[in-house]
């Protein structure tokens, strides 16, 4: 997982040289890894105990000195330039979740130093590593697996240092939260230096300063503003130069299906910098056009990571929007639309989420991310004390778009709606608070052109899902699913990953293993539902789409996605049946070419696996057995059947004559092993006999590889079509009693409408004829 709006390197001022300072400092050239774990380690003559603690500079600063630089030296072998410095947090040098189990296990083998992978987590900077382990009680195994105190530090730090526990069970430190509480407090204190603001002009903006346009939020709300206004945008973007920046935005959109033309190119600059920058990165003349040119701040970007802690993601999403209030209140005065979450109310138990309801206590928040996202909301509380207009965009969980499908792969909602689909279990939850990207960006779009709408806080969830819902409409679809209690699911997902791999949801696994990250998803299913009286009003107030609930109909496309990715698994022909019903056709075959005289019965099974596979291939499983004296003395077995509902969708045969209500397709297999095919159809024409038309399949057959050697008709009995096709039906018994009906009475209505539009073809087409008047052909029809 990382930053939304950046994969780039960063290092602090002065981080680069850092390294070498050390070395130079130790009186020699570049150190390796080896050369920094000997200055930490004592040599082979010195006293058990005392080595490191009599000389210069080897008491416990010097210590977490030595030990900061060896840890940072490690590190910078999985960074992209190689470069690290021991305040350089690990993650915002292009570390990933992969590069962050690499290295702890390089620490534990090269260095001896284990730690976990939720301490990296915690606070990635090579220095506060060093600090924690030292500082932890305890022994720990040394080297060579002898138990002691750890070789080359002072008594008192040997006698506390950390025990020997596997890294992945490691949890953060107990003193974490109190320190994350601390720097919480001096990060708000910043927000009294932002200068008083007036209120901007009330129309809408012409020049805006977007951030986060590479993530995948960004990029929809980046399209929405060009598509809704005459806006020109300015795209933040970290990069080495303009260049690299437009290459960057262009693969980012292109990535989430949206378009990268010259016209939107024409209507955007890139502007490349750094949101975790002092002034993002800008030098002193940029920063104060900037502060001139444009009349308003869109702040998307942030660090979306639930494993790391607030000291490894306040750069991103605490002082990054602290600098965009700073920008948002220099020069003329510009509103400020800032995109939080409603990750500000993850706190366990709370009784209310609406708009302008208190949020969570600072100190019963857990993770990292929930801490960042409600530390940038109350400095940009303070912010609004200075005048600054400051409106509060705060969506849920944002999910695939209904049209294209895309979606976010490390993003919590997706990874969960992933795992659902993969392995049909669900935990049990009270609601989830989630939309369609389409429409979360939408309107928050709509808030920042419209000046009435400015500095209110906004809920972008949508309609609420509930566990009923989620398990009648996947059910419905043929994909019924478990439910499970939180502790049973998480253990089961956890274990399936791991005997399956599925590199793609690789995260989700580490989340669901974290403590820290297990108590934000635990507080997340447990909250109430969302309200969003603010938001409903301005939709109405705007014409735009109304908030729905985020249903199977909305989720298609993003399951077709996953499942073409390899994240999810639709309802598939070796599935248990959703529905099924028997069908019998009796009638005669004969030669082709010759009269039908030998009798024939078809014994079929139709079913289906799901809706989805009606409404997406209008396709029915067929199983059973045909049996005709011409074929073989014993029944043929279908081993494969398929059949298809209005297959040429209209489009009629034979110059509008006939139309194909049904296409039967069948592979059959004789008690000598031969293999027959059967194709067969039911036809609709403009005459009278509808209800036999209906009933009546046009068959031929043969030997598989070559030409129809038989046909004939078959016929469903009148007496028995209600008997077998209506009253025959039956349903995945693990519904229930209502979810039977309302499936039964669903494939009813699919199945007579499309056979209505059937019928109804041939009449509209004759009756078009009937009414075709004119006197003589058209020149058109001349040429034809």
């Amino acid at each position: 997982m990382s930053d939304v709006n950046a994969d780039g390197p960063v290092s602090g001022p002065g981080d680069g040289q850092h390294l070498a300072g050390v070395s130079i400092e130790r009186g020699g050239g570049p150190l390796s890894v080896a050369d920094l774990l000997a200055l930490v380690r004592p040599t082979a003559t010195a006293p058990p105990g005392t080595a490191g603690v009599h000389e210069a500079g080897h008491g416990p600063a010097g210590d977490v000195e030595r030990l900061a630089a060896a840890i940072s030296a490690a590190a910078a072998r999985f960074l992209p330039d190689g470069a690290m410095g021991p305040e350089t947090d690990f993650f915002d040098a292009g570390g990933t979740s992969v590069n962050a189990v690499e290295l702890v296990a390089a620490l534990a083998r090269d260095l001896g130093v284990e730690v976990g992978l939720d301490d990296v987590f915690a606070d990635a900077r090579p220095r506060r590593i060093a600090e924690r382990w030292l500082s932890a009680d305890g022994t720990r195994p040394v080297p060579d697996g002898s138990a002691g105190p750890a070789p080359g530090m002072s008594g008192g730090l040997a006698a506390g240092a950390r025990a020997g526990l596997a890294p992945a069970a490691r949890a953060v430190p107990a003193g974490a939260a109190e320190e994350d509480l601390d720097l919480i407090l001096a990060d708000l204190a910043r927000a009294d230096g932002l200068p008083w603001a007036g209120p901007p002009e009330p129309v809408a903006p012409r020049r805006i300063l977007l951030t986060g346009a590479t993530g995948f939020l960004g990029g929809h709300m980046l399209l929405d503003l060009l598509r809704h206004s005459d806006a020109h945008v300015v795209c933040l973007v970290r990069a080495a130069d303009e260049e690299e920046g437009t290459k960057r935005l262009g693969a980012a959109l292109s990535s989430y299906a949206l378009p990268w033309s010259s016209e939107i190119r024409r209507r955007v600059t890139v502007l490349t910098g750094d949101i975790r920058r002092p002034r993002l990165g800008l030098s002193d003349e940029r920063w104060t056009a900037l502060t001139r040119e444009v009349d308003s701040v869109v702040g998307v970007a942030a660090a979306v990571d639930f494993l790391r802690g607030y000291p490894s993601l306040r750069q991103s999403n605490v002082m990054g929007p602290l600098t965009l209030a700073e920008l948002a209140a220099t020069g003329r005065p510009k509103p400020l639309h800032h995109v939080s979450s409603v990750a500000v109310f993850n706190e366990v138990g709370i009784a209310s989420m609406g708009e302008d309801d208190p949020v969570a206590h600072i100190d019963r928040l857990v993770a990292g991310y929930d801490k960042s996202k409600w530390a940038a909301e109350a400095l940009l509380r303070r912010a609004r004390d200075h005048g600054l207009v400051v409106t509060m965009l705060r969506p849920g969980g944002i999910s695939g778009h209904t049209r294209t499908g895309a979606y976010n792969p490390q993003d919590l909602s997706s990874g969960l709606t992933s795992a659902i689909a993969r392995f049909r279990r669900v935990p049990a939850f009270r609601s989830l608070n989630s939309a369609p990207v389409d429409w979360v960006s939408r309107v928050a779009v709509g808030v920042v052109l419209e000046p009435g709408a400015w500095g209110y806080n906004y809920h972008l969830t949508g309609r609420p899902n509930t566990l009923p819902d989620l398990v009648r409409e996947m059910s419905l679809g043929g994909m019924g699913v478990r439910v499970q209690d939180w502790e049973e699911w998480r253990a089961d997902t956890v274990a399936r990953l791991k005997a399956d791999p599925v590199p793609e949801l690789d995260f989700l696994a580490r989340v669901l293993e974290s403590p820290t990250a297990v108590k934000l998803c635990e507080a997340t299913l447990r909250a109430p539902a969302c309200t969003s009286e603010r938001t409903d009003a301005f939709v109405s107030a705007r014409n735009l789409p109304p908030a729905a609930r985020y249903d199977a109909q909305a989720q298609l496309k993003t399951f077709e996605k996953l499942a073409r990715d390899g994240l999810g698994r639709l309802p598939e022909r070796d599935d248990p049946p959703y529905l099924w019903f028997p069908e019998t056709m009796e009638g005669t075959l004969g030669p082709v070419g010759e009269p039908a005289g030998t009798a024939c019965t078809l014994k079929l099974t139709l079913s289906i696996a799901s809706m989805y596979q009606l409404q997406r291939e209008r396709r029915i499983d067929i199983r059973g057995e045909l049996s005709c004296a011409l074929l073989h003395p014993e029944p043929l077995v279908v081993e494969q059947g398929d059949l298809w509902v209005r297959p040429q969708g209209g489009i009629p045969e034979e110059h509008g004559l006939r139309h194909t209500l049904l296409r039967y397709r069948l592979r059959l297999r004789d008690r000598d092993g031969r293999v027959w095919w059967l194709e067969g159809r039911k036809f609709a024409r403009a005459r009278r006999d509808l209800w036999r038309q209906t009933r009546t399949l046009t068959v031929a057959l043969g030997r598989e590889g070559e030409p129809a050697s038989l046909e004939g008709q078959v016929v469903v009995p009148g007496d028995s079509y209600v008997r077998e096709q209506v009253d025959g039906i039956r349903v995945d018994p693990r519904l229930s009693g209502q979810e039977k009906r309302a499936a039964k009475l669903t494939w009813l209505a699919w199945f007579g409408m499309e056979v209505g539009r059937g019928l109804l073809g041939p009449f509209a087409r004759a009756g078009a004829d009937l009414l075709d008047l004119r006197p003589t052909p058209t020149p058109t029809e001349h040429d034809r």
